[in-house]
């Protein structure tokens, strides 16, 4: 098995995240920019919607247009363009916001919190937040201190990083939407980085994006490392499988987040990734 790395196309985020490959293209987002983009399979890209920076996360609605986790609202945006509030969090903070958010297998719309710059032994505020498909947010699970990767298992609980606090954690998914049983999944200190994107293979393997030491890794059932990849980036943020028979990975970076800088010559670059033997599952589409 020869793992082969190129980027896609010339496109540079300064924070690329989100990825999720829907109609034959790869959909992300330059968090930093505010951009949602589309790439063909050349690297060909289209700016698909604008929305106030920094923003958190987004997904493809069933009807068109877009869900997106904004810095402490969560917008829909039509086909047309037209915006509407689907609601606000509770909390305001200067190093609050939104971040990363993914589509549940009901059809609703997922967001997590990220507050950084806290005091030693200052809980997050925040929380993890769910709009329902008729369009009701509600917090379901308290905050982390800084939510990324969220995605559901083979097991239907749903799997989620802390990145601040370098772990990954999983709960059950009640009936009304709320996270139950919070349980560790694994902590990735002993890899010297945070979690951050995640996402399953077909095979029920969670793979992550290490931020900051510029690698995937896939865990197992036991939270145990089974395949690693290092990238040729030192930020990668996020991962998704594509391409036509989902034997692809398609992996975001960062450039300039914030608080994470690089500047070699693929840092912000979108990888393709092949020959790694694994095959990914078919996203969810918001249903509201």
């Amino acid at each position: 098995m020869t793992v082969t790395i190129t980027p896609l196309g010339l496109f540079r985020a300064a924070l690329g995240e989100c990825p999720r490959w829907e109609g034959g293209v790869l959909w992300l987002m330059d968090c930093r920019k505010g951009l949602i983009l589309s790439m063909d399979p050349a690297g060909a890209v289209t700016v698909q919607a604008t929305v106030p920076a920094p923003a958190g996360s987004f997904a493809l609605r069933q009807g068109g247009g877009f869900v997106v986790a904004l810095r402490d609202e969560v917008v829909l945006i039509d086909p047309d363009g037209t915006r509407h509030s689907a609601g606000r969090i509770g909390d305001s903070h200067p190093n609050l916001r939104l971040n990363d958010g993914t589509v549940l297998p009901d059809g609703s719309f997922l967001t997590g919190t990220m507050h950084v710059f806290r005091d030693p032994g200052e809980p997050p505020l925040g929380g993890v937040y769910r709009l329902s498909p008729e369009g009701r947010l509600a917090r379901v699970a308290a905050a982390l201190g800084v939510a990324n990767g969220p995605c559901v298992g083979p097991d239907n609980r749903l799997y989620i990083a802390d990145s601040a606090a370098r772990t990954i954690h999983s709960y059950a998914i009640g009936a009304d939407g709320a996270l139950l049983d919070m349980r560790p999944f694994v902590d990735l200190s002993a890899l010297g980085s945070a979690p951050d994107g995640c996402c399953f293979d077909d095979q029920g393997g969670l793979w992550t994006a290490l931020v900051h030491v510029g690698a995937l890794v896939r865990l197992d059932a036991g939270g145990q490392v089974c395949q690693r990849i290092d990238l040729p980036v030192r930020h990668p943020a996020a991962l998704c499988f594509g391409g036509g028979a989902l034997d692809e990975m398609f992996v975001t970076s960062i450039s300039d987040s914030g608080r994470l800088r690089a500047d070699g010559p693929l840092d912000g670059a979108v990888l393709r990734v092949t020959g790694h033997g694994r095959r990914g599952l078919s996203p969810s589409r918001f249903a509201g």
